[in-house]
Parts: C-alpha cells; sequence; structure tokens
C-alpha cells in the first residue's frame, strides 16, 4: 500500500511538472485606435513577479508556463489578462480605459455596446454579486443602483422587496419581470448568486417594452455563467462561512419600568396582577416591590446563527464547444432559538454551447434547485413585544402544562399565556421547494454573420409542499389539539421565441433589427386541505405521523383543489415583437421597439405596446473640442409597457342564490346582482426618460444622470358606484412616479501596484395618485390604522391626526379647544394635543392630513475600494430618507393593554414631574381612546444610513514553486450590515409594507471565505 500510494504521489507532482513546464512567449502590444505599437506596456505572470516591459515598437519576451495568465496593463489602457494555453505567439491589441463604454451589455432579445443605449440600464457583474452572503441575487444590488429600492428580510432563505422606480398598481404585483437565460420568473430565490454572470436592470419603458405586457413594473435579466471558447479547464471552489448576529435589538421595559408603569396607569386591576406575579414567584431581593422575575424575552428567544455555502464550478471550452458546469450548497439558520428555522438549498446547473457547424450554434441550459425552508414562527416575534417581564419562561408550579412547564400568564390573572415558546415549541412550519429550468437554443448564421435566426424553447417547473404542524399540548389552562395542514402547488411554464437579427454597416451608417415571435403558456394547480385531531399525536421526534391520514376530523373550510381564485391555471400569450437600433457615425442614435401581445385572460385579448429613443453622442462632432470631457451623450425616450399581474373579473352581472321561508317552507330563489367587477384590460404604463451619459479626465471620472415620468393607467380600483353601496373594481386609477437618479464614479490608476475607486449613486422619488375614478381617495389599511390615496398625494399614505405637544395643564387643554369639545372629550394633561387644521376649536375629520408614506423620497449608495498588488478593499453605504412606518406594535393597545411596552416609551411617558420630551402621553393616557386615533404618535420616521458591506481579500500561491503549479487562492473576510444608524423605534427600518407589526430581524453577518482556481 506504500509502494502505491509513493507511485500515485510521483504521478501527481509529474502531471503538475509537466503542466507548469517553461517556455518563452512573445508577441506585440498595439493600441486598438491607432494600431501602432504602445512602448512600456507591463506584462507579468499573473501571481508572480516574473514580468518585463514591451520596447519602443510594442514587442515584447517573456518565460512563462503552459498553465500561466499573462497581464498586460498600461496606464489609460484596459488591462487585458489572456491565459497562455501552450502558445508561444500571442499578440495583444490594448484598448482606452474608456472602452467601458464599448462593453456589451444585454438587452432584451440581444445586446448593444454601452456607448449605444439610449435607454436607461444598469448592469451589475459576478465580482460584486459575490461581495453578498446571502441566498438570493437581488440583495447584492441594494445600494448599487440607482432607482432600485431593495427592502431586506432577515428571516432564513426569504427575498427582498424589489421595487423599480416605485409603485405603479392599487392592487398587482409590484415586483419587475426577472427573465433568466431568456425564461419568464415572479423572482430568483432558487437561484445561486455564484450561477450568475449578469444582472441588468432594464429600468425604463423603453429599455423594458420589448417585453410588453409583463414589463410594467421594470424588467430584470439574469444571465447565467457560461464557459469561454478556447480556454483551458478551470475548476474554481468558492465557500464562505458566517455568523450572523442579532443587530439593533429592540429594548423592552423591564421588570423595574414595567411595574413603574403599571402603578402610573392607576389601574386598581393592574396592579393587582402585579401582586399576582410577587405571590407566585416572590419578591425581588433588590426591589421587594417588584417580582422576583425579570425576563428579556427578546434575548430569551434568539441568539447568533450561522450560514454558510460551498460552490464547486468547472469551466472552460476548446475551439468549437464551451462549458460550465457547477453545484452548491447553502445553509442558512434563523435567529429564532428552540424551533427549526432554516434553509437549506442544493443546485446543480450544466451550460453548454457548441459551434456544430460554421452556419449552427446550438447551446442548452440545465438548472435545478431543491430548497427546504423551516419557518421561524412569526407570533414568537408579536408575543416578545408584548410578554411581560414579569413572567418567566418556565414554571414548575405550572402542574398541569404538558409536555414542558412553560409559564402562562393566564395564571396571574392576564388574559393570554403570552409566553412566545408555545409556537415556537408547538408549531412546525416548512416549505419543500423544488425548481428547475431547462433551456435549449440554436442560432443559424443565415448570411455572413449579417443575419442570423435563433429559436430557443425555456421550460420551468416548480413544486412546493407546504406543511405546517401544530401539536397537541397543554398550556396549564386549555388543552390544545393536534392539526396538520398540507398545502401542494405546481407551475408549469413554457416560453417558445424565435427571433432574427440583422446586424451589418455601411460606411457611417450602422443598423441592427430584430423580428420574432413568442409563445407562452402558465398553468398552475393548488391542492391543500386540514385535519386535526391527529391520531398518533405527532411530535418532533415522531415525524411519522405527521400525515393527514391520521386526522380523526376535517376542516372543511380548509380542503380546496383549484387555482387558488386568481382565475389563473391556465394561461395563454401569443406576441409579435420587433426592435431597431440605427447609429451613424457614433454620434446619432435612433432605438425604437415595438410588441402587440395576446392573451386569454382579459376581455380585451389584444395590446400594443411601442418605445422610442434617440441619442446625440456630443462629443463626436468636429467641432466639440473641450478639455477634460472625453465622452458626452445626450438621450431622451419614450415608452409604453404592461401590468397583467392583476386579477380579472367575469365582467357581467351575475346571478346569486338566496334561501327564504314561505309559509314555513325553504324556498329557494335567485336575484340579478347588477354590480359586477369590470377589468377589460392590463395596466398602462407611459414613460418619459431623460438622460445624459459622460465620461471626464481621461475617462478616470464617469457619469450618468436620468430624469423619468412614469405614468401607470388603467389601474385596477376598488369603487362603490353612488345608486348600488356594493364595491365593484374598474380600470379607472392613474398613478404618477417621477424622479432623478444619478451616479457618479472615480478610477484611477496611481501605479502598477496600486488602484482605487471611488462613487456613489443618488435617487429621488415622488410617489403621487392622478386618478381614482372621480372619487377623491381610496381608503387603505384598517379602520383603526387608515392609510389613504388620495389625489395628489402619495399611494397609501398614512393618515390621521398631526401631534404637536402633549397637554401640561388644564390652563393650556382651554387655551387650545372650546370649551364644550373639551368637557365632551374629558381631556386631561397628559393627553396629547392634535393640530387644529382648520381652526374650527374642535379635533374631527375635518383636522386628518397626509401623516408620511412608506415610499422613500431619496435612495442612495456610496463605494469605495483599492487594491494593492494582491490586496484588496471594497465599501459600500447606502441609505434611505424620507419615508415613515407605522409602528403598528404600539397599536395594539386598542385591543389589549394588559402587556408590556418598549423601554424608549416606558422611559419618556407623560408625568406631571417631568412632562414628556418625545410627544408621548401619560401611562394613563395610553389608554384612553383620545390618544388611540391614528396620529404621528405612530407614524414615526424611518430613514437610515448603514455600512452595507465591507470586504477585504488578499489572493497568493497561483504560481510554480519547485516546479509545482500551484493553485491561485484567495481569502476573503466580509461583514455585511455592520452597522445600521436610524432613529425608529423597532428592530430596524426596512419594513416592505411600512406597517411593522411583526418584523423579522435583519442580522449583521461576518464571513471568513476561500476561493481555489485549478
Amino acid at each position: 500500500m506504500r509502494n502505491l500510494f509513493t507511485c500515485l504521489l510521483a504521478l501527481f507532482t509529474l502531471s503538475f511538472t509537466a503542466y507548469g513546464q517553461q517556455s518563452r512567449v512573445s508577441g506585440k502590444v498595439t493600441d486598438a485606435l491607432t494600431s501602432s505599437g504602445i512602448p512600456g506596456v507591463t506584462v507579468m505572470v499573473r501571481g508572480s513577479t516574473t514580468a518585463t516591459q514591451t520596447d519602443a515598437a510594442g514587442n515584447y519576451t517573456i518565460e512563462a508556463a503552459n498553465s500561466d495568465t499573462l497581464v498586460f496593463r498600461s496606464l489609460g489602457f484596459a488591462m487585458q489578462e489572456i491565459p497562455i494555453a501552450g502558445r508561444t505567439t500571442i499578440d495583444v491589441v490594448l484598448e482606452d480605459e474608456g472602452t467601458e463604454l464599448e462593453e456589451v451589455v444585454v438587452v432584451g432579445y440581444g445586446t448593444q455596446r454601452q456607448r449605444d443605449l439610449t435607454t436607461a440600464v444598469t448592469t451589475v457583474r459576478a465580482d460584486d454579486i459575490a461581495k453578498t452572503p446571502t441566498a438570493t441575487a437581488m440583495q447584492s444590488l441594494q445600494g448599487r443602483v440607482a432607482g432600485v429600492q431593495i427592502v431586506s428580510d432577515g428571516a432564513p432563505g426569504a427575498s427582498p422587496t424589489v421595487r423599480l422606480r416605485g409603485i405603479g398598481s392599487f392592487e398587482g404585483n409590484a415586483a419587475p419581470l426577472y427573465v433568466v437565460d431568456g425564461m419568464f420568473f415572479d423572482n430568483i430565490d432558487f437561484l445561486n448568486p455564484n450561477d450568475i454572470e449578469t444582472i441588468s436592470v432594464l429600468k425604463d419603458a423603453s429599455a423594458s417594452a420589448i417585453y410588453g405586457v409583463r414589463a410594467g413594473n421594470g424588467v430584470v435579466l439574469i444571465e447565467t455563467k457560461s464557459g469561454a471558447y478556447n480556454k483551458p479547464g478551470e475548476i474554481v471552489y468558492d465557500a464562505y462561512y458566517g455568523i450572523q448576529n442579532p443587530q439593533n435589538v429592540l429594548k423592552m421595559a423591564n421588570a423595574q419600568q414595567f411595574v413603574r408603569y403599571i402603578n402610573e396607569t392607576g389601574s386598581a386591576a393592574d396592579i393587582a396582577l402585579i401582586q399576582n406575579a410577587i405571590q407566585r414567584y416572590g419578591r425581588s431581593r433588590i426591589d421587594p416591590n417588584i417580582p422576583d422575575v425579570n425576563t428579556d424575552w427578546y434575548n430569551e428567544i434568539m441568539s447568533p446563527a450561522p450560514i454558510q455555502n460551498h460552490n464547486l464550478s468547472f469551466n472552460g471550452g476548446g475551439e468549437n464547444t464551451r462549458y460550465s458546469i457547477g453545484g452548491s450548497y447553502f445553509n442558512q439558520e434563523g435567529l429564532l432559538d428552540l424551533q427549526r428555522n432554516n434553509y437549506r438549498r442544493l443546485n446543480f446547473r450544466v451550460k453548454v454551447d457548441s459551434k456544430v457547424k460554421d452556419w449552427l450554434n446550438v447551446g442548452g441550459n440545465f438548472n435545478v434547485s431543491t430548497a427546504r425552508q423551516y419557518n421561524g414562527e412569526n407570533t414568537a416575534w408579536f408575543r416578545s413585544y408584548f410578554a411581560v417581564p414579569i413572567l418567566p419562561v418556565y414554571d414548575d408550579g405550572n402542574a398541569n402544562a404538558t409536555p414542558v412547564k412553560y409559564a402562562n400568564a393566564q395564571q396571574i390573572g392576564y388574559r393570554g399565556s403570552q409566553n412566545p415558546f408555545y409556537p415556537l415549541e408547538y408549531i412546525d412550519n416548512r416549505n419543500h421547494v423544488a425548481k428547475l429550468l431547462g433551456n435549449f437554443h440554436a442560432e443559424i448564421n443565415v448570411w455572413e454573420n449579417k443575419i442570423k435566426l435563433r429559436t430557443q424553447y425555456n421550460y420551468g417547473l416548480s413544486f412546493v409542499n407546504t406543511r405546517r404542524v401544530d401539536f397537541e399540548y397543554h398550556d396549564g389552562v386549555t388543552q390544545h389539539q393536534s392539526a396538520i395542514r398540507r398545502q401542494n402547488t405546481a407551475d408549469y411554464d413554457q416560453v417558445w421565441d424565435n427571433f432574427l437579427t440583422y446586424d451589418d454597416n455601411f460606411g457611417k451608417h450602422n443598423l441592427n433589427v430584430v423580428l420574432g415571435q413568442s409563445y407562452r403558456s402558465e398553468y398552475s394547480e393548488l391542492l391543500f386541505a386540514r385535519g386535526t385531531a391527529i391520531s398518533p399525536a405527532p411530535s418532533r421526534a415522531a415525524e411519522q405521523y405527521w400525515y393527514l391520514q391520521n386526522a380523526t376530523d376535517f376542516d372543511l373550510n380548509q380542503i380546496g383543489d383549484a387555482d387558488g381564485g386568481t382565475l389563473n391555471a391556465n394561461l395563454q400569450f401569443l406576441s409579435f415583437f420587433g426592435r431597431a437600433a440605427y447609429n451613424y457615425d457614433d454620434r446619432y442614435l435612433l432605438y425604437g421597439t415595438f410588441r402587440r401581445d395576446g392573451n386569454n385572460k382579459f376581455q380585451k385579448t389584444w395590446g400594443n405596446f411601442a418605445t422610442i429613443g434617440a441619442g446625440w453622442v456630443l462629443s463626436e462632432e468636429d467641432f466639440f473640442d473641450v478639455e477634460g470631457i472625453d465622452f458626452l451623450k445626450f438621450r431622451a425616450s419614450w415608452g409604453q409597457l404592461g401590468n397583467d399581474a392583476i386579477s380579472p373579473s367575469v365582467g357581467l352581472p351575475t346571478v346569486q342564490e338566496n334561501n327564504g321561508a314561505i309559509d314555513g317552507t325553504r324556498v329557494i330563489g335567485r336575484r340579478l346582482n347588477p354590480t359586477f367587477d369590470l377589468i377589460t384590460q392590463w395596466e398602462t404604463t407611459v414613460e418619459k426618460n431623460f438622460g445624459l451619459d459622460a465620461q471626464f479626465l481621461n475617462n478616470r471620472l464617469s457619469l450618468e444622470a436620468d430624469y423619468f415620468i412614469r405614468d401607470t393607467r388603467n389601474l385596477a380600483v376598488t369603487i362603490v358606484p353612488p345608486v348600488f353601496a356594493s364595491a365593484e373594481r374598474r380600470s379607472v386609477g392613474e398613478i404618477r412616479n417621477q424622479g432623478l437618479e444619478l451616479n457618479l464614479n472615480w478610477r484611477d490608476n496611481l501605479s502598477e501596484d496600486f488602484s482605487y475607486n471611488i462613487g456613489g449613486n443618488i435617487a429621488t422619488l415622488k410617489n403621487r395618485v392622478l386618478g381614482l375614478g372621480g372619487a377623491d381617495a381610496l381608503n387603505a389599511g384598517s379602520a383603526e390604522f387608515r392609510q389613504r390615496s388620495i389625489i395628489g398625494q402619495p399611494y397609501q399614505a398614512f393618515y390621521g391626526y398631526e401631534v404637536t405637544g402633549v397637554f401640561d395643564n388644564a390652563q393650556q387643554i382651554e387655551n387650545t379647544y372650546n370649551a364644550d369639545f373639551i368637557s365632551q372629550r374629558g381631556l386631561v394633561p397628559g393627553d396629547l394635543i392634535f393640530k387644529d387644521q382648520n381652526g374650527d376649536g374642535i379635533i374631527d375629520d375635518r383636522d386628518r392630513v397626509v401623516l408620511g408614506s412608506y415610499l422613500p423620497d431619496f435612495t442612495w449608495g456610496g463605494n469605495l475600494g483599492f487594491r494593492y498588488k494582491k490586496l484588496e478593499f471594497a465599501a459600500l453605504l447606502q441609505g434611505q430618507l424620507g419615508y415613515h412606518i407605522l409602528n403598528r406594535k404600539r397599536g395594539e393597545m386598542i385591543f389589549t393593554n394588559d402587556t408590556n411596552i418598549d423601554a424608549d416609551l416606558a422611559t419618556n411617558l407623560w408625568t406631571e414631574e417631568r412632562g414628556s420630551s418625545k410627544n408621548y402621553p401619560s401611562a394613563s393616557g395610553l389608554r384612553r381612546p383620545w390618544n388611540q386615533v391614528m396620529s404621528t404618535y405612530f407614524v414615526e420616521e424611518g430613514s437610515y444610513f448603514r455600512l452595507q458591506n465591507v470586504r477585504l481579500s488578499y489572493s497568493f500561491l497561483g504560481k510554480e514553486i519547485n516546479g509545482v503549479t500551484w493553485p491561485e487562492t484567495r481569502v476573503t473576510l466580509t461583514a455585511e450590515r455592520p452597522l445600521t444608524v436610524f432613529k425608529y423605534n423597532g428592530f430596524n427600518p426596512e419594513v416592505a409594507n411600512g406597517v411593522d407589526r411583526e418584523v423579522y430581524p435583519i442580522p449583521a453577518i461576518y464571513t471568513l471565505g476561500v476561493t481555489i482556481k485549478l
């Protein structure tokens, strides 16, 4: 065995030695613009100290191994890395460093040069995507793309909320359309971020319109990684392991603060509950007036949790075929203790392209994802906020509690059990998700690389199996029976595209035309049921009983076999589209698209969506000679697109069945219901975009600017007709989003060893409701916490009274409102002061105003970084300003007041001695209806500043040592969200819909990663 091991080791070493054999490589480096040789270009072997420079004519010679990669660098030119791959002569053409303008970006059904764009497109590449340790790739865009709002979610495996340029629908899905290698998706949570090559965000209507009726909320194009032709095979292992740490944990009132608050309420009943706790749990030795219990519930239910990712890929290609094969494993544990609360995902992918003939390219892409998600019971967060601190986690005196003796607040007089460990211990909620994307394409070179015909077929399968198990238990007061709810959802989607591309130039004229046809079908199935009183009783140790066949009773209202009530079970789409892009002498640009969409979802079967754009590259004009400006382009576009992500309608009056009694006999009758929903068509967005692109100071400084006006019409709105009191849906609404987006970046190479970059982006957003079918406003939210869409105001703005202070004495009350009103309301010191908007001496509905919107007025991001030899540093900052959050947790006082309150409220409640510095009412005032109406007491500023990402990496090896070529290795330290600064009284200021009743905390993540390339 020892001899065998020695032989294998020798063979392994010889193979590496052969692979790393030295040879002499020579060639010439020329300028792409002048075709002349470039002197002084540094040519070095990547990962080593071996280097040389080109002579006066641009020639070079260097010693390197066949497996090495040469790096060509020269100030003012874009760096190039070229694998030697056994060659002895390598000629290189260097392009000006500003050639990011020459980069090809992905657009709908094709590509364009960056400099030729007349639309607003932003591309994020693989290196930036990989910087964020997360399950979902869209999280990596937070702070990187102007005009794109990313709202994080801390739950394991949860996707962030993504909004492009605001909200343009009252009921439709506000998420963009995701196109992954040609296939349509509502989200990309199944993708491994390491498998993505680029994410291109088509922000304006002109860029998105070629996708027609699905593009109303913008389009995100995803290109997965491919291999490369004529590239030796490469093996890459990439992994990280880290810790998620709860941050900005909300401080709740401790036992002493809680007892003081209860005493200040003056409520004899609640004071008696304190005494009950003292009798049951004993007196504190520190303060005999409080129970000997001081539970910090948030500290009890959560702790730091690990996160890890492993990715292995094989990439390369020969003269006619390229390939990329990979697999990955991702595991994210949740912050919740005790309960299974994690997300695990396995991904496998294969992508192959082959030049079968000179005139035929074919390829395929297969991506399969399977994930198991254990959902943390959000009720635990809700209960932890309200559970009183004088209740312990366990209570040995709770003799009837089984199987665990958790404490129950009902046993000391409270109305609910409060203890969050009941849902954590006795509920198991899981999702098993399997998704598959299959793609096949063939491209025929019809005529001299000028006319190409491409056909591509995509098939997507999605299966979601959800199971919730409620275990049987006794909380000491009530026996809770077991239950199981199962739901299976299956989606079968396909897209078949066929399009012809013509690309040619005639002297100074350049023309690109695309004509195509697309067919899409979406079919879904849903099956669900709920059973109770499971026998044998389910437990965590006996999953074999977690099936509906063991239920002894069924909830008939929770059994169904349907499409979910959306009428979207079987949708068919047929589309015809075209695009033309014209470029004259790299100065004058014209762009236009047209798409005709037809489907079976609405009464209106067909719709037309068109766009037009123009650009002027002023810097290419002969008369333009401005020092310091290297490139300057003005562009403008107009586009129209649709949103069909709304529920359709019957569109006709309906006949309803009614039961009645005549002479004691039951009679079944029917009546005509004259009210009915009428949604005849998709919602339509019309957008104007004006932009500027510029490069300054030898292309070191770049600027992108866009101003847009985005009007969405035919919005589905629920209205109440004047004759009939029943609500109806009609396509009558209109919303406008408008704003300015700026992106400014500076980069420079101070030497061959040191380069740096700094940049930032900002975006403004003004969201307004323009039409509601004749109505002045449309209500949303609950009656107690009203949100309202008002003409001229933001969508679903918070609506209520403006608090200007707290009454300190009776004289102040008498000076504020009229005497009759004060007497009717029984106002006392410690009550909130509401602004009398119309000055009539009373507070009524006419004094309610808009209190803010959950859509930010201003978003921004900043980045900086440097590279010194093999050391790289990068940091990303981001934030949002001018938006508000409804602190719905505090509003629970309206429905039940025998709960805890947060520490900030407990510390700053109004008292006669100290007044109130935060416009908080008195302890007793919290329980009076006057102070419980919707007002700025509940609506808080949500603005925040965040250090989003800090990354430090160092590369080593990747060179030959003692005749053996060692793999290139990079070690990376990353801190994700290590610091967030905000004033909002909650875990975090990111709340998707602006209403914070129970939000999963967003942790800071610290990881150590390694990348090894062979």
